[in-house]
């Protein structure tokens, strides 16, 4: 269940955030109404919309074909969802997104790296500074909220914890897959996981600051 939900989740950022998006465009109202209504079924049905999409991929014949894990990874980097972008134009802000956009990006080319050691190895460096780059962006948002609004620094610093504890995470499936390496799923899944707490980092900044 907990993958199942984690899917739906991606799916909705990369998948059906774009495509209201450009719906938006056209039809604002359309595209708001749907956006609630996916809002509402995916919180009443956890994992409504990966099983939605998990049934038109089996009538199409496709669901065998395709690895949803690993194709979500793929598709992490994309930054086409408006719900991701944070609008506030000053540095600190600016930065926060662009080190968000940077980690996604390598996380998702992580499928195509795995299997090469050495570039693989090269990756993972990549992504550990990608890691501490973002955590140093998100304490300057941090510290640019007034005192005054203690809640908004509250939730963003319990955002931050668990961004940190996905990231032990990841860490630890690594050392685990180059003792078996056989456990590439597992990696796809924790690097997934970890896109899914960038989504919500940026999610939580532009509420709590925007």
């Amino acid at each position: 269940m907990g993958d199942k939900n984690l899917y739906s989740k991606l799916l909705v950022d990369v998948v059906i955030g774009p495509t209201l998006d450009k719906l938006e465009k056209k039809d604002i109202s359309s595209a708001q109404t749907l956006r609630r209504a996916i809002s509402k079924a995916e919180t009443t049905i956890p994992g409504l919309t990966f099983d939605l999409v998990k049934g038109l991929l089996k009538k199409g014949e496709a669901a065998d074909r395709l690895d949803m894990c690993e194709t979500l990874l793929r598709l992490g980097g994309t930054n086409d969802s408006e719900e991701l972008r944070i609008p506030r134009p000053e540095p600190a802000f600016k930065t926060l997104f662009k080190c968000a956009c940077d980690l996604k990006l390598i996380l998702s080319r992580i499928p195509d790296q795995i299997y090469d050691r050495k570039q693989f190895l090269e990756t993972i460096k990549e992504i550990a500074s990608s890691i501490k780059i973002l955590l140093d962006a998100v304490n300057r948002v941090i510290n640019d909220i007034p005192p005054s609004d203690g809640a908004s620094k509250q939730i963003l610093e319990e955002r931050k914890k668990e961004f940190v504890r996905f990231s032990k995470k990841f860490s630890n499936t690594l050392k685990e897959y180059f003792r078996d390496t056989n456990q590439n799923h597992n990696v796809f899944l924790s690097a997934n996981n970890l896109i899914h707490q960038t989504n919500l980092i940026l999610k939580t900044v532009k509420q709590e600051c925007c």
